[in-house]
């Protein structure tokens, strides 16, 4: 049972049909409203002062669905995540085309709705990236459009029993990505986002520049396209949980870098270059879809995720569907 001290009548642990249970909890863990008459001065208040205490859930759980709560738009949306006093992640390597919507606020991938989005942790291509993300269901979708999410560290333990000498490769030579992108954004791929607003520069200079920050190589190709190569650990072992997590975005990769630019084959594989074993691959691709929990969007739900505890995807989906973002530090 879910305790908190100041204003504790306001809040209660509630559950949705798609819960499951791991290691004798739910997940995700819910929150809904304790009182039918909270408003959004209220809550955004409840939030500020008990945002250690929701940390420290978060951390426990990986996840947190807050259903039923009165944030009816983008800018409320802004305000409930301003509350726990994070610094804003700024999307600088991200492979996802979004739009800005407030300061802090943008719009969730923006590839066509019949494109799936595989597991990943967000960034995780990136030697920096978010350590929370907030989504919020501005308008939920008729049809599809679910936000699966996974806890990582299971995927690891059921790699570690079904691939071991797999999984002893990874944590020898680490994974390689490889990405290929075009100068301006191409919304008609998952991974459309140009090199300019990729990493947030205006020349060739500045790039070269926050590419060597981040650890990554680079090549002019005669195209004019820029391809990026970073090399990362594939797990993690200093989770909040402390339990070793399958941090990377190697199924993304696989199954979703393909484009006019991009061959799947090419965009990740160990990190001394060699293929990565595609039977390996669709075992840890199927582990995924076992072990994920996919709930349908309300409008107002707002989903916190510790992003290096939790994968997430998307479906695809019949429109209108509008989730949007936030990335924390």
């Amino acid at each position: 049972m879910v305790h908190f001290g100041k204003g504790s009548k306001l809040v209660s642990e509630s559950n949705i049909p798609e819960q499951k249970v791991f290691d004798n909890q739910p997940f995700p863990l819910v929150l809904s409203p304790g009182t039918e008459a909270l408003n959004i001065s209220e809550w955004v208040t409840w939030i500020h002062n008990n945002a250690t205490n929701i940390e420290k859930l978060l951390n426990q759980y990986g996840a947190i669905l807050f259903r039923e709560f009165p944030v009816e738009n983008p800018e409320q949306f802004d305000n409930m995540v301003g509350a726990f006093g994070y610094e804003d992640f700024p999307y600088i390597g991200g492979a996802a085309p979004r739009k800005q919507v407030t300061a802090r606020v943008f719009t969730s991938n923006e590839a066509p709705p019949s494109e799936l989005i595989p597991f990943h942790h967000e960034m995780a291509q990136s030697s920096k990236y978010p350590k929370k993300l907030f989504f919020y269901c501005d308008v939920e979708p008729p049809c599809g459009g679910e936000t699966p999410i996974l806890l990582s560290y299971l995927v690891y333990q059921e790699m570690m029993k079904r691939c071991p000498n797999f999984v002893a490769a990874l944590e020898q030579k680490g994974i390689k990505y490889t990405r290929i992108m075009p100068e301006e954004d191409d919304p008609s791929t998952p991974i459309g986002r140009g090199w300019r607003s990729t990493y947030a520069v205006k020349s060739r200079e500045e790039l070269e520049q926050r590419c060597h920050q981040l650890g990554s190589e680079l090549e002019w190709l005669q195209d004019g396209c820029l391809k990026v190569t970073t090399i990362l650990p594939a797990v993690q072992h200093n989770s909040p949980m402390g339990k070793p997590t399958w941090f990377n975005s190697m199924i993304a990769a696989y199954e979703g870098w393909k484009d006019k630019r991009n061959d799947p084959k090419k965009a990740v594989t160990f990190g001394d270059g060699t293929p990565l074993p595609s039977e390996d691959l669709q075992i840890c691709s199927k582990v995924m879809h076992d072990i994920c929990v996919s709930f349908r969007w309300k409008k107002g739900d707002v989903l916190m995720i510790n992003n290096e505890l939790v994968m997430h995807a998307r479906n695809s989906f019949v429109p209108p569907r509008r989730i949007l973002a936030c990335l924390v530090a």
